[in-house]
């Protein structure tokens, strides 16, 4: 779980924080005022650059044809294999997937073939905290130990709107000696909470940013203690099913999913998806995660206020060039456009997810090779959907 979770290299890298690696990601603000107005992937990789060049998308770029030349090149340099999704208004751009989703088998990568998300889990326990706020069973603003038994003394003060933003100052479980050596293990959120609860905080809540999947482990525990249900049964029935994700889910089954390679046809080593949980636990296909990003669009999940919540910038990324972490998602600017987005790593996958919300546009790109750059990876499709090849 030590792979780069939501990298924007030059544009949205994500910090890998948890230590997330070509192997796997290990799945990591500020306390604003209240609100006004996420190998398993257990490591994060933050944004850095911003690019200036402003350029919109025009139905005459060949859009198609040039992400197929890309990708079919990544594909023969053992650099990507997976699906790609874009759209822009509600009009699908590309569809397609690249690749061997099972090379025993020489099974293609199409757009309904399933992929382990790591980190791009975050953004939708981040959801799944809003909707419980939404009907009153929580706040963002409340102190965790208000829902964890036994909550250790040093974390009186951290609210849920710290681990939401990684501001918390819990340390980072994936990055500890031990974590390779019991990633293999079924392991119940509890027994995870207690390999870190005890351990010194790395900053005062609200005083720093580290990235941290240990605050997401935490964000499951309290949302199954508000929703009174399992966490991967809070998403089914509240968010996978009114949207029709029929393929997307919380594993607990591999053998639907792509097989994962750490490069060429190399199956990555795997982890028990217990261990990520509500940082790295989900699968999805991109089919499925394009109805999620047409939802997020209105209010069928969120009333305003909650959503425009969920995507403010609350807490500055350290040497990020300006970006932030909103609650669940990075927020910055590529192309002069605003941008939202996740990127997760997990071993066997690297995924991505882009929405710039003004023009409309979603880039997501879901691989099952390790060695794939998801930082790399959407900026060159950003460039090509935006016009901006080569500048």
């Amino acid at each position: 779980m030590r792979r780069t979770l939501f990298l924007w290299l030059g544009c949205l890298l994500w910090l890998a924080a948890c230590g997330e690696s070509a192997t796997e990601s290990r799945l990591s603000s500020p306390t604003p005022a209240p609100p006004t107005p996420v190998p398993t992937v257990l490591s994060a990789v933050m944004p850095t650059a911003v690019m200036t060049t402003t350029v919109v998308p025009t139905a005459t770029t060949p859009i198609l044809s040039q992400v197929d030349a890309m990708l079919n090149q990544l594909v023969e340099a053992n650099q990507f294999s997976g699906s790609v999704l874009i759209a822009q208004a509600g009009k699908v751009l590309v569809s397609k997937g690249y690749g061997l989703a099972d090379q025993a088998k020489n099974l293609p990568n199409t757009p309904q073939t399933k992929f382990r998300l790591g980190s791009l889990t975050k953004p939708f326990t981040a959801l799944a905290v809003l909707m419980l706020q939404a009907q009153g069973a929580l706040d963002v603003q409340d102190p965790i130990c208000n829902y964890l038994p036994d909550c250790p003394p040093a974390w009186q003060a951290i609210t849920i709107h710290h681990l939401l933003t990684h501001t918390a100052g819990l340390p980072n479980f994936t990055d500890f000696p031990d974590y390779e050596a019991s990633k293999h293990l079924l392991t119940t959120p509890e027994q995870t909470i207690s390999r870190f609860q005890d351990n010194p905080l790395d900053f005062a809540p609200g005083e720093g940013w580290n990235y941290s999947n240990s605050g997401y482990i935490v964000l499951g525990s309290i949302i199954e203690q508000a929703a009174g249900q399992p966490y991967a049964d809070f998403l089914q029935t509240r968010i996978f099913t009114p949207l029709g994700m029929t393929s997307t889910g919380y594993e607990d089954d591999a053998s639907q999913l792509a097989i994962g390679y750490a490069d060429g046809a190399t199956v990555a080593d795997m982890i028990d998806m217990s261990i990520p949980f509500a940082a790295g636990g989900l699968y999805a296909t991109v089919e499925d995660l394009y109805l999620w990003d047409q939802a997020l669009a209105t209010e069928k999940l969120l009333p305003q206020a909650l959503l425009d919540a969920m995507f403010t910038p609350w807490a500055a990324i350290p040497e990020s060039n300006g970006l932030h972490y909103g609650y669940g998602w990075l927020v910055g600017e590529q192309f002069g456009h605003q941008v939202v987005g996740h990127n997760g790593g997990i071993e066997g996958f690297a995924t991505s997810f882009m929405r710039f919300p003004n023009e409309q546009v979603v880039i997501i790109a879901l691989s099952n090779l390790q060695a794939t750059n998801p930082d790399a990876l959407s900026k060159q499709l950003a460039q090509i959907v935006f016009g901006a090849v080569g500048q």
